[in-house]
């Protein structure tokens, strides 16, 4: 709904409507705007060429949506819209932080903001990570389709790096796990020593980009103590997907 009075507010909350929306009654109900209003709003959209009538009696998207979305997205950086989220986890937890995007079988950093310790994480910006066995990673893994994630198991035939690896069927258990819970734990499972916990970062389309972490050596905080900063996480992760123009419904899949 859109507050009484503001016209820029009610133009835009028909535009945002006429997305999922083609009748002026259903546009009208979505918004709180009149349905005269509703109209000749429309009116001047399909004028500007922001949207279009259907052939129905209705209105959908019309080509200048698609112009617009195109010059944006040519500029769009993931990184930089996600930079206030990142540095705001950083602060909060003192830890080192990552932004990771998913690029085939793999993921890529990103973005990199070192800790407040004595030491550096031994990754760097555009590293390449595995998916079986990083926080990112498998946060990513858990919101593909089991058939995705075992095409990628076959393709990338994944092997233990560390004792705590999992691969094979315990790694297909696990994702459900991780799943259920939203975020995903590295407990020294890609590198002796060093712990993580990640969660998915989604795109414009609500599908999964890649995902964002925190990352300390194993001695200075015990498992436990790092799941409990997981709603960190996740709520930093949610903040950069919104960045991203993910779904504002979207919470986790």
């Amino acid at each position: 709904m859109v507050r009484e009075g503001s016209s820029i507010d009610k133009a835009l909350a028909v535009l945002e409507a006429i997305a999922e929306h083609h009748r002026i009654t259903d546009i009208a109900a979505t918004t709180g705007v009149s349905k005269s209003t509703v109209h000749r709003i429309l009116q001047s959209l399909v004028e500007w060429g922001f949207a279009r009538t259907d052939g129905n009696g209705g209105y959908e998207p019309g080509p200048r949506i698609l112009t617009l979305a195109g010059r944006v997205m040519s500029r769009f950086d993931p990184a930089r819209q996600a930079a206030g989220a990142l540095r705001s986890l950083h602060e909060r937890t003192g830890f080192t932080t990552h932004f990771a995007i998913r690029s085939g079988d793999e993921a890529v950093y990103v973005e990199k903001l070192e800790g407040r310790r004595p030491y550096q994480m031994p990754s760097r910006v555009g590293m390449s990570l595995r998916l079986h066995s990083t926080a990112i990673g498998k946060a990513v893994l858990a919101q593909l389709d089991d058939d995705e994630v075992r095409a990628i198991v076959a393709r990338t035939q994944p092997t233990k790096l560390t004792p705590n690896t999992l691969t094979g069927e315990d790694l297909l258990a696990h994702l459900v796990e991780v799943r259920a819970a939203g975020y995903a734990v590295d407990d020294e499972e890609n590198v002796p020593g060093i712990r993580c916990v990640g969660a998915a970062v989604f795109d414009h389309t609500g599908q999964v980009l890649g995902g964002i972490s925190i990352s300390t050596l194993a001695m200075d905080l015990d498992p436990d103590a790092f799941r409990e900063l997981a709603p960190e996480i996740v709520s930093a992760a949610r903040e950069v997907s919104l960045a991203l123009g993910a779904p504002t419904t979207l919470t986790r899949r």
